[in-house]
């Protein structure tokens, strides 16, 4: 019954110009071996901080996920600098940035007795989008 409700009836749903058109630049990277649970605090630090600020931080942290999370930072600024050649790095900012879980890999991990658990290594999905500051 629930799998069949869906958020708009077929005919009423918006077409995809009448959607706001996203902004920002991104970068993505994907299939991290870190869990996402330990990458989120860090990603919470960071968000809606320009750029410099926010890789000066990175920098400093002693959590895995900071080095993570500033690899992904640095190549979003760069594909900003990339397409928009009239920006600057201190142009930008943390518009999103989204640690979602990826996939687990299952290992078997042996304990005493001839028992053996299960040992789930997570994986996170890091995405960043900066954008230009607002000029007041």
């Amino acid at each position: 019954m629930a799998g069949s409700m869906k958020a708009f009836p077929k005919n009423q749903r918006p077409k995809r110009e009448d959607l706001p058109a996203k902004t920002g630049y991104v970068a993505k990277s994907k299939f991290l071996i870190a869990s996402p649970t330990k990458v989120r605090p860090v990603a919470n630090v960071i968000r809606r901080r320009s750029c410099t600020e926010a890789a000066a931080m990175l920098e400093v942290m002693p959590q895995k996920g900071a080095r993570l999370i500033s690899k992904t930072l640095k190549s979003a600024v760069a594909n900003a600098l990339y397409k928009n050649k009239q920006l600057d790095e201190d142009m930008l900012y943390v518009k999103e940035i989204r640690i979602d879980e990826g996939p687990r890999l299952k290992r078997v991990w042996f304990r005493g007795r001839g028992r053996a658990d299960q040992l789930l290594r997570r994986m996170c999905h890091i995405t960043v989008v900066v954008d230009e500051k607002a000029v007041k």
